[in-house]
């Protein structure tokens, strides 16, 4: 596998740069691309669903951006060593019935030595809100 810079250990910038690279994937709601970031065998806590491998992360994926209708979410450097961060997050979507929801979360991040995340946890909840109040566009 090629490198998937930055690689750790991170510093500073190179931590605020990988949540960055993390945060526009993310944005495309591409599963081909965002997979790309995870090992082949990666980690996944997500909600209450336990994802195992870059495959099983695909179709999580697809089902979500299928289900989350406009989504936009911004992530947050809380902090990071060596090759571990902690992230903090907020998203915004809606149903097919049209109603928006806020979603805020943590996630904790390993990766491996190449730059690929092998580890992705992530604590979520929602907020159903107004179109009116929302903060993403």
């Amino acid at each position: 596998m090629e490198l998937r810079y930055p690689l750790p250990p991170f510093t500073m910038e190179t931590a605020l740069q990988k949540v960055q690279l993390a945060e526009d994937a993310w944005n495309s709601k591409d599963p081909e691309r965002v997979c790309l970031a995870y090992t082949i065998n990666t980690e996944w806590r997500n909600r209450t669903d336990f994802i195992n491998g870059r495959e099983e992360v695909k179709e999580f994926l697809r089902r979500k951006w299928q289900k989350e209708i406009d989504y936009k979410l911004k992530k947050e450097l809380w902090g990071f060593r060596e090759n571990r961060m902690a992230v903090r997050f907020e998203y915004e979507w809606h149903n097919d019935a049209g109603q928006w929801f806020r979603s805020y979360g943590n996630e904790l991040w390993q990766f491996d030595e190449q730059g690929y995340m092998a580890k992705r946890y992530a604590s979520i909840n929602d907020l159903a809100i107004e179109e009116k109040d929302r903060k993403l566009k």
